[in-house]
């Protein structure tokens, strides 16, 4: 398995998650959980073939990230469904999905099967992996969140919706909390403390204080105002996950870049 393949792969669970995303909106909701299930699969298959041809979990760079992402966010999609019945998420999951997948076809970066000393650590995959999982829900409530915010204003926000918005948040705070402990082990491990504020552990750190400044207001704040938060949040997530590449503060003395 290789990167030219991951075209052929992403068509399918494309395709697949669209398909399901019809279904779902036909209430047929069987039928959308099964065939947008066969494109997680699908797209699950490659990610695995890439951990085999690389020898190591495709995790290294943010091209390998997306990858994580991709098949996460449809995954958080189908969850939210199935558990609300909601077929606007599916939707939403697989725009985002697609939009990382196209990024990566686009513009691919180099895979080889080198791995640094310090990415050769146990909490390496666990880590990662808890942190797209993270990523991938708060993105799929971002999404959500502007959609009710930029819907028509006679159409009321129900307590219904409310509740996907709090519920994904919690447990994709959840998730960004686990994966803060992980790394900060792997610190220890890996540089001798647990932290250092490095400008990736410090927008960490903010985007951390932001989703639980929402979860402690949002029961006294307008919901415009609880939106607003979301897609704030959302912003220092994106700035912790690759905008620090991009930081005169990050260049040459980050820990976290590679």
């Amino acid at each position: 398995m290789n990167w030219e393949h991951l075209i052929y792969y992403a068509l399918i669970a494309a395709i697949s998650w669209t398909i399901g995303s019809i279904f779902a909106f036909k209430q047929r909701r069987t039928a959308a959980l099964i065939i947008s299930c066969m494109g997680s699969a699908v797209f699950l298959i490659y990610i695995i073939g890439m951990w085999i041809s690389l020898q190591r979990p495709p995790m290294r760079t943010l091209g390998e990230t997306r990858l994580w992402y991709s098949l996460f966010l449809s995954m958080a999609g189908i969850l939210v469904y199935a558990r609300w019945k909601y077929p606007w998420m599916l939707t939403f999951s697989t725009v985002l999905a697609v939009v990382f997948m196209c990024i990566n076809i686009f513009k691919p970066e180099i895979h080889d099967q080198s791995l640094m000393p310090a990415l050769q650590s146990a909490w390496f995959i666990p880590h990662v992996i808890v942190y797209m999982m993270a990523y991938a829900l708060l993105g799929a409530v971002a999404v959500f969140a502007l959609y009710l915010w930029l819907r028509p204003s006679r159409q009321v926000v129900t307590a219904k919706e409310m509740s996907i918005c709090d519920n994904l948040v919690r447990i994709g705070w959840a998730f960004l909390t686990l994966g803060i402990v992980m790394g900060a082990l792997w610190a220890k491990q890996a540089w001798g403390d647990y932290w250092s504020w490095d400008p990736k552990e410090t927008w960490a750190a903010a985007t951390w204080f932001s989703y639980l400044l929402y979860l402690h207001l949002r029961p006294w704040v307008h919901n415009d105002y609880a939106f607003a938060l979301i897609l704030f949040s959302f912003i220092l997530l994106q700035m912790c996950w690759y905008g620090i590449n991009y930081l005169p503060s990050a260049q040459g003395s980050s820990i976290h870049t590679y």
